[in-house]
């Protein structure tokens, strides 16, 4: 008892205490290494989860319109369809046309883009993919580029549970594992568990 007072009177501090100092250290200093990356799997995530409804990797604007110059009977040629896509500023972007109907020509832009045009009845329809700017590259990460980044993501992997870990060490009494931390710890864990048994 005098001992471990003695300890305590220089400043001196037990196992206990310096091992939840290096875990609060390691859970810090990883926790701010790896944030950027956890906020791009949380967003690329959150995408990827309503992929059924939204484009994961483009916008798609789309317009309609009349063109009144191209009477029905007759194929339009190369020339006039880039000369409707100069409106749009897609005519340097032209790959090649079709009619799937009669009176009823597609046209392929570069980049995924289409043009379709009822000379029947003189309506347009156009729709111009653009590429959603940073939300497609953090797409592209969460699902693993190449081999460089599986490396990456083994030991961003690796630090979550090491994150873990040091959570549940950094504090003690009833706001650690054997306390709150516990409780919270089991109701996180219950989730997934009961999603699973619930879907079976």
């Amino acid at each position: 008892m005098i001992k471990n007072q003695n300890r305590t009177a220089y400043g001196l501090k037990t196992n206990g205490s310096v091992f939840r100092k290096w875990s609060r250290l390691i859970h810090r200093d990883l926790s701010y290494v790896f944030s950027g990356i956890l906020i791009i799997y949380a967003i690329s995530g959150v995408y990827m989860n309503h992929r059924d409804k939204v484009n994961l990797h483009y916008t798609v604007d789309r317009k309609e319109f009349v063109v009144d110059k191209y009477p029905m009977g007759t194929q339009m040629s190369k020339e006039e369809i880039i000369d409707i896509l100069k409106y749009y500023d897609l005519q340097s972007n032209y790959t090649k046309h079709y009619y799937p109907k009669e009176d009823f020509v597609k046209v392929f832009i570069k980049g995924g883009s289409i043009l379709e045009i009822d000379q029947l009845s003189g309506t347009a329809v156009i729709e111009i993919l653009s590429k959603r700017p940073i939300v497609s590259d953090m797409i592209k990460l969460h699902y693993n580029p190449g081999k460089w980044w599986t490396i990456f993501s083994d030991i961003f992997s690796i630090s979550m549970i090491i994150v873990v870990v040091t959570g549940f060490t950094m504090m003690k009494g009833s706001k650690g594992f054997f306390g709150r931390g516990g409780i919270e710890f089991l109701i996180g864990l219950l989730i997934p568990i009961l999603f699973l048994w619930i879907t079976k």
